[in-house]
């Protein structure tokens, strides 16, 4: 059941931090399927764990939730995630100058998930394989009637 806003609770309250999803950053999607910031700017598929290991780090207070992007289409594991951050004090003012608004936020984590490591491995492994499978699913079905 949704509470409505009221503005007793804090900031530090965890109702209070802003929401992020993986889809606001994906390069994939359209602005009607979610995306906030320009393509040029985005991530190509992001997860919540790519944004979570990026924040860590930053000093910001986040929260791992498990759910479905309202638009997402696939319900698949691979797009579920959200992360909660908070970016205010109970008065108001930035916990960390850099982070002011979520946009800040969200520029931070396409800035930063291109650098991990497991995405500067990621695309040259990737590449290959899907030949191969297709190849090798066409084989041993030949004579099944």
């Amino acid at each position: 059941m949704a509470t409505s806003w009221s503005s007793d609770k804090k900031h530090t309250d965890v109702k209070r931090w802003i929401c992020i999803y993986p889809a606001y950053i994906n390069s994939k999607k359209t602005l009607a399927e979610g995306r906030r910031l320009p393509k040029s700017v985005c991530v190509e598929n992001p997860t919540y764990q790519e944004m979570r290991d990026v924040l860590l780090p930053s000093g910001l207070h986040i929260g791992v939730e498990d759910k479905l992007y309202p638009r997402e289409r696939s319900k698949e594991m691979l797009y579920r995630g959200r992360l909660r951050v908070e970016i205010k004090n109970d008065d108001g003012s930035p916990i960390k100058p850099e982070f002011v608004t979520r946009e800040d936020v969200m520029k931070h984590l396409a800035e930063s998930i291109p650098k991990l490591k497991t995405r500067q491995n990621r695309p040259a492994e990737q590449q290959p394989q899907p030949t191969q499978q297709a190849a090798s699913k066409s084989k041993g079905k030949k004579g099944r009637r």
